[in-house]
């Protein structure tokens, strides 16, 4: 485990020193977000990425996004199962502030009324 943490400290470093790319809300993108501590969702493979729908672009350099996993398994008022995106849902509990920095490579967008149905829910929790 410690290894994780040494590898992911490698990648944020490169990171650091990355090109922002544009995107969009609504979008979904492959992002490295990193080896985190206890139940926040992790990146898998080298680069320590997951599929991240953007909520919120607050500028062209941060936004507000939340994390997809692909277990369908999950259900209830900190999920949101996405049709526009078959097979992901969305992890409504660990939305939070990412740097455009981290996006590595876009994989789609849900559509304007299903990306409303998840921010009245986000509404709901917080």
């Amino acid at each position: 485990m410690d290894q994780d943490y040494n590898n992911w400290n490698i990648n944020k470093k490169q990171l650091a020193n990355a090109s922002r790319v544009y995107f969009h809300k609504g979008e979904i993108w492959f992002a490295s977000i990193g080896k985190n501590i206890g139940d926040e969702e992790d990146g898998k493979h080298d680069s320590f990425e997951r599929p991240i729908l953007i909520v919120r672009k607050f500028n062209n350099n941060i936004f507000l996004g939340v994390p997809l996993t692909s277990n369908e398994e999950k259900d209830g008022k900190y999920y949101h199962k996405l049709i526009s995106f078959t097979g992901s849902t969305a992890i409504l509990s660990q939305i939070r502030l990412f740097d455009a920095k981290r996006l590595l490579r876009l994989m789609g967008k849900i559509d304007n009324e299903e990306l409303k149905e998840v921010k009245i829910k986000l509404g709901k929790i917080v």
